[in-house]
């Protein structure tokens, strides 16, 4: 990695920008598609209407085969905090035993989760970048009577994509359910809920599914059911049972974020009409273009340097260069917006979103304003433009 180099500064900016321009290149929110935008806008359906309640239908439908299960898939009204939420209340009693593996901020989530519900879980510790290894996390589940595993999908503090679909085989003969984090992976990356054996899968629309925040969902397997009826822990507004009675008559037990339900029809409906192995292999080369680029600039890579990383680009600061500083700049004076290090690695890595609604031109805007802000604090990259330059060879077929 190169290291500092005086520079001369160019003009100094307003950080308050006049033009309003703004890119949103980040893990969570993504951009909306335009299509999206005018479903959310169109005239609002009342939430018993017979008109929401074929909406309804027809996106629980959609959701089904993005989640690829004949089973239930619930919605709720939510960020997807409330929907792994949702996974610890209807699913444990107090005194269960639970595992959870983390190897980054979001994996770290089951465990405030369950703690809040007064469940101490069996922790299964990676260093944050590193892989979920399924065989230790199948010894936790195995050393005793476990009710669950906690796992998580797509980790976007690190940028690793797990494979949930191997622990989710390992963790089999344990009898233990398994459940997997897929807020930031459905529908950017493989995740196939019942070929794989995943007992509930939860999620959230503002990622890979193109909608704004507000709807979070989880897929529930018959097991998963069976063990929901055994537990005890408190939940109403979160409760599985209620959610189910209410959709099978294409109903909602609350008022739902009726806008956002018009919306998720409308990106589903992108979605199957693009396909989903076209929409994966996009995301897989958007997220090449992007470590090629981090690379040219002379940045190291926080996460793999594969195709795993299909949904973000996790890099690390320059020495001495502050990355929320970096984030800073590029937001206020570029009006691009990337996304900073979380937890322990707030200040030291930044992060490329490249789900949704991105495109080729997203990364190669991305890779420029980077250069740019990095320039501004004093960091210069081995060729000018190296970076933006190296991402359109990779686009270009180079």
């Amino acid at each position: 990695m190169r290291g500092l180099s005086p520079v001369v500064r160019g003009p100094q900016y307003d950080s308050a920008r006049v033009d309003g321009k703004r890119y949103l290149i980040t893990p969570g929110p993504t951009p909306v598609p335009p299509e999206v935008v005018a479903a959310e806008s169109a005239p609002l359906h009342h939430h018993r209407s017979p008109d929401f309640r074929t909406l309804l239908g027809e996106t629980l439908e959609r959701l089904q085969r993005v989640f690829e299960t004949e089973h239930d898939v619930l919605l709720f009204t939510g960020s997807g905090t409330a929907a792994m939420e949702s996974a610890i209340a209807n699913l444990l009693s107090p005194g269960d035993r639970i595992v959870v593996a983390s190897a980054g901020n979001f994996g770290e989530r089951w465990l405030k989760l369950a703690r809040a519900y007064g469940i101490e879980p069996v922790h299964v510790e990676h260093g944050w970048g590193e892989r979920l290894d399924p065989d230790r996390i199948a010894a936790a589940a195995g050393e005793a009577d476990t009710v669950a595993v906690y796992v998580t999908q797509s980790e976007t503090s690190t940028g690793v994509v797990h494979d949930v679909e191997s622990i989710a085989r390992a963790v089999r003969p344990t009898g233990a359910l398994v459940v997997v984090d897929a807020v930031s992976s459905l529908g950017g990356v493989e995740l196939a809920v019942d070929a794989w054996g995943i007992d509930v899968a939860v999620a959230g629309a503002q990622k890979a599914l193109m909608c704004p925040p507000g709807l979070a969902f989880a897929s529930v397997s018959p097991r998963a059911w069976e063990q929901s009826d055994r537990a005890t822990l408190p939940r109403h507004y979160l409760s599985w049972r209620v959610a189910a009675e209410s959709q099978r008559k294409n109903d909602t037990a609350f008022t739902p974020a009726v806008t956002i339900v018009a919306a998720l029809h409308k990106a589903l409906e992108l979605i199957e009409a693009r396909g989903k192995d076209a929409i994966w292999a996009h995301n897989r080369r958007l997220a090449y273009g992007a470590r090629e680029g981090v690379k040219a600039l002379g940045l190291d890579l926080y996460g793999p340097d594969d195709e795993t990383s299909a949904m973000v680009t996790a890099f690390l600061m320059p020495d001495g260069i502050d990355g929320q500083k970096c984030y800073s700049i590029l937001r206020d004076r570029h009006g691009i917006v990337l996304a900073g290090g979380q937890g322990k690695l707030r200040g030291r890595i930044m992060r490329i979103g490249h789900m949704g609604f991105m495109n080729e031109f997203d990364i190669v805007t991305a890779l420029a304003g980077l250069e740019l802000a990095l320039a501004e604090l004093g960091y210069r990259s081995p060729v000018p433009g190296a970076g933006a330059a190296r991402a359109i060879e990779v686009f270009a077929g180079g």
